[in-house]
């Protein structure tokens, strides 16, 4: 086995939470049962994709509050918040109440751009200030400021019975070292390094200075670090889609075989106006993919993942894929379970 990388600190994953809209209850329960295995098996983290309007988890601070509750010590994040469907100052009190209530272990990622299909959606989001919105980084400043305790009003103090703060209750003083960025391009890995916060990577990056996905990502990572207080100390978290098959059954290996195949092609060259490269699932053994990785030039620049669930397989493939990755994946990229 190749040496290349240090080992691996902290092991996480990453699951889209879907539900069937007729019956969402089953849907819900089954990421939380996730979550809940995943601290069983020793993963460091666990992470839930945002999605709004669609059959995937729309409010992921209310799923990780539910999970915070089921679990004691797994660190809890969001992978990631898209911060144009958001007021930063009633964010900020919804992550600091789960993280007051989880003991300290949420792992807020956001990010910034307008919402998806905004033209569609605009009316319904903002109908009065659509067109004012500004969903550039200022929004990360404004919910980082309130994270931190910065004055949210300008008074506080008593009322008649009432007592007023100035800043966003409750607070939690840790918070704000674990908040993390989910950036895609140079300048967004750049901006999150000025700024103090960690980098969240993903399978989807933005192709600018090369197509080769390994050599842009580790661009990223390093701009990042280059412009971070903690410079290579600053974490970076990597997320790819990753499935082992040890244990998985013939009929699974096929279908998680199937649909590596079918993603491929949009993993050949830049997609769309924005140019974006998509990183190919990872389908093996533990071995296999150990290997692969090891290989990956961005890997070797990181201590901690957070693997990539695939989106539409049932809760007993993600079963599987995660026993594999805690009992033979991690452990062959130099990773122990936590207690």
């Amino acid at each position: 086995m190749p040496t290349t990388s240090q080992p691996l600190r902290k092991l996480g994953f990453l699951t889209i939470g879907l539900f069937d809209g007729a019956d969402p209850r089953p849907g819900h329960e089954s990421t939380l049962d996730v979550i809940e295995l995943g601290e069983q098996l020793g993963f460091d983290s666990a992470w839930v994709r945002h999605r709004h309007l669609q059959y995937g988890i729309s409010s992921p601070v209310a799923v990780l509050a539910a999970a915070s509750q089921r679990t004691s010590r797994i660190e809890l994040g969001t992978a990631v918040i898209p911060l144009g469907w958001e007021n930063p100052l009633r964010l900020a009190e919804d992550l600091a109440t789960v993280d007051i209530l989880s003991g300290g272990r949420l792992n807020p990622g956001v990010s910034v751009g307008p919402p998806m299909h905004y033209d569609q959606v605009k009316q319904a989001l903002y109908p009065d200030t659509a067109d004012a919105e500004d969903f550039g980084y200022d929004r990360v400043r404004r919910l980082l400021d309130f994270v931190c305790g910065e004055p949210a009003a300008g008074f506080s103090g008593t009322e008649g019975f009432e007592v007023f703060s100035d800043r966003v209750e409750p607070h939690s003083p840790g918070l704000a070292d674990r908040m993390w960025y989910g950036g895609g391009s140079l300048r967004s890995a750049r901006w999150a390094g000025e700024n103090g916060m960690n980098l969240l990577t993903s399978s989807v990056v933005k192709a600018e200075e090369s197509e080769d996905f390994a050599e842009i990502q580790l661009s990223h990572i390093r701009a990042f670090r280059s412009h971070h207080p903690d410079g290579e100390r600053a974490r970076v978290s990597q997320g790819l889609v990753v499935i082992p098959t040890d244990t998985a059954s013939a009929e699974q290996r096929a279908r998680y075989e199937e649909y590596a195949r079918k993603r491929t092609p949009r993993t050949a060259t830049p997609q769309g106006p924005a140019r974006m490269m998509f990183a190919p699932d990872l389908v093996g053994t533990s071995s296999e993919i150990a290997e692969r990785l090891y290989a990956h030039a961005a890997f070797r620049e990181v201590d901690e993942v957070a693997f990539a669930l695939p989106f539409t397989f049932e809760h007993q493939d993600y079963v599987q894929i995660l026993t594999d990755m805690a009992t033979r994946l991690g452990p062959a990229l130099g990773w122990s379970p936590s207690d």
